[in-house]
């Protein structure tokens, strides 16, 4: 059975840093994630959507924040566990804890740390004909190597600020983009939302507004899609891919079967050190809940900081902490 010191549940920006949070005090980390790369949300939603309020970085795009949280962490030496979700933690006799995925993966460890953001994903699917046929035959519901859409016609579905970024990223890569809206305003960014009206009136895209995609046809491979518009008769487009991007349902899955405190789909956790109502346990990011949280990044940074302090006593129960400034100590692995 492999053990270490802290087991972190979600291997996202938060999960990372908590790495080189626990790092600095010499304590172990293994991380689970049930995606199959580290980077959470940022690396499979929004690799390529800039983020403003990084301490440092004026603007910093998603995966190039999750490469940079690697290589922050790299001298630790973390071991990961990808394409598994944990399906059960038991506390032993002695207090450590045994994490159990749905691989049979079991790993033993002294501090639980949940980094799960908002637990796990689904994408909201809409009430369309053929949908389902038609999944991963030309229908998915997020992109994660764009350069399988090379050249190919791409229809995309939303008015949201994933819709909104891939659209403009994709008018270089794809032979064609089509966003398809049910509105005319859209809810993600003014500035982006702007862009695409320009790239629309320009010819290097097309936008379908007061739009709906009801139906999906193709043998085999989808082929077609039917619009209904208010402004036009319903009429059937050409389609190599269609991406309907209308948000994801976050749903806590197996956490909430632990035994956690759980307060509308979040763990309520003490301020002080982000430790959950069972000892040993901490929440951290997007999946607790305190009198003030803000779901931000960097407020999972500064939570993985006091946590990792805490845990301290765990790991090391016959020693005591000393809080040091990586600017006078520097960096010493183990």
């Amino acid at each position: 059975m492999p053990e270490t010191d802290i087991c972190i549940i979600g291997a996202g920006p938060v999960g990372l840093f908590a790495v080189f949070e626990a790092g600095l005090l010499k304590m172990r980390c293994h991380l689970i994630d049930a995606l199959p790369q580290a980077g959470g949300q940022l690396s499979e939603i929004y690799p390529h959507k800039p983020i403003y309020d990084i301490p440092g970085y004026p603007q910093i795009m998603g995966q190039e924040l999750v490469d940079r949280l690697i290589e922050q962490i790299s001298p630790f030496d973390p071991e990961f566990t990808f394409g598994e979700r944990v399906d059960s933690v038991r506390q032993e006799n002695d207090g450590s804890l045994t994490v159990v995925t749905n691989e049979n993966t079991v790993i033993h460890c002294k501090v639980l740390v949940i980094a799960g953001g908002l637990g796990c994903f689904e994408p909201r699917k809409p009430a369309i004909d053929g949908l389902r046929e038609f999944e991963g035959k030309g229908v998915s519901y997020m992109i994660r190597n764009p350069e399988t859409l090379r050249g190919r016609n791409v229809v995309l579905a939303g008015g949201g600020d994933s819709a909104l970024d891939w659209t403009v990223f994709l008018a270089d890569i794809a032979g064609k983009v089509t966003l398809v809206h049910r509105g005319d305003t859209f809810r993600g960014s003014p500035e982006v939302a702007e862009k695409v009206f320009k790239m629309a009136k320009a010819g290097k895209i097309d936008l379908l507004l007061h739009s709906n995609v009801t139906t999906l046809y193709g043998d085999g491979h989808l082929q077609e899609l039917r619009i209904v518009s208010q402004e036009l008769p319903h009429f059937i487009i050409p389609a190599d891919h269609f991406i309907p991007l209308f948000g994801l349902t976050p749903k806590l899955g197996p956490i909430a079967e632990w035994g956690l405190d759980v307060i509308q789909s979040a763990i309520p956790v003490s301020p002080a050190d982000y430790s959950t109502n069972i000892a040993r346990i901490y929440a951290v990011g997007d999946i607790n809940t305190y009198p003030g949280k803000l779901k931000l990044i960097l407020c999972g940074f500064h939570e993985t900081a006091l946590a990792m302090q805490s845990a301290f006593k765990y790991v090391y129960p016959e020693e005591k902490l000393s809080f040091k400034y990586t600017t006078v100590y520097g960096i010493n692995t183990f």
